[in-house]
């Protein structure tokens, strides 16, 4: 028996659940396909639609605009992802192999999940390395965090915060040391593949040092405090 993942996502990121139509799983399926292969600038509602074979009223009525349907993806994204940190770490009873196992998840190239069908997580990770920041790099950022549209990413940084402690419950700063590692897998991998010279890994383009690299700065600065 196959099992399909569905996630409750706040209502304030779409007009009309995409969740619920297949219409709306298409607009998912083909905008992550699209970002992915012409980049989020490049992308339209126009372009969406003639892919889908649609029209782009029918898509304005499932969200607002561009900009609400990648917040939607990328938090879509930390849902998901969450949920596998729990998932695979659930029975491991040492924090520091918890802790290592996250890395690896955040480090490593994400495979599709079958169990979520019109998503391509392996394709929604590389959005997420190359345009995830553009969700809250905006002057509408106060206004989106009280509608608390960013609630997925800080749910996840707070379940990697509580690890940390787990480890070090000294520590002075979980929060800031488990966005950092986050954001720092990200960066890494995209210097890794785009801009070698400001990495170590550019030439091998290994992500077991990028692995190895987040491990000696983790656990370094948690034993150091």
């Amino acid at each position: 028996m196959e099992i399909e993942l569905q996630f409750k996502m706040n209502e304030k990121l779409f007009l009309r659940n995409p969740e619920q139509s297949e219409l709306g799983r298409k607009i998912i399926m083909y905008s992550i396909q699209m970002i992915h292969k012409q980049g989020f600038e490049a992308f339209t509602f126009k372009k969406l639609a003639m892919e889908i074979g649609t029209t782009e009223a029918g898509i304005y009525r499932y969200f607002e605009n561009k900009h609400r349907l990648l917040i939607y993806i990328v938090a879509w994204y930390w849902t998901w992802l969450e949920y596998q940190v729990a998932y695979r770490t659930n029975n491991i009873g040492d924090p520091i192999i918890k802790l290592k196992m996250i890395i690896k998840l955040l480090a490593t190239t994400v495979e599709d999940d079958l169990s979520t069908r019109h998503v391509d997580e392996s394709l929604l990770h590389q959005i997420i390395i190359t345009e995830g920041s553009k969700t809250y790099l905006t002057k509408r950022v106060t206004e989106d965090n009280k509608d608390r549209l960013f609630k997925p990413y800080k749910d996840l940084c707070g379940h990697i915060a509580n690890i940390i402690l787990e480890c070090n419950p000294d520590y002075r700063f979980p929060k800031s040391l488990a966005s950092t590692i986050i954001e720092m897998a990200h960066f890494q991998n995209f210097f890794m593949n785009n801009l070698p010279s400001l990495t170590d890994f550019g030439h091998e383009k290994d992500e077991n040092r990028i692995i190895a690299f987040l491990e000696d700065l983790v656990f370094k600065s948690i034993s150091a405090d």
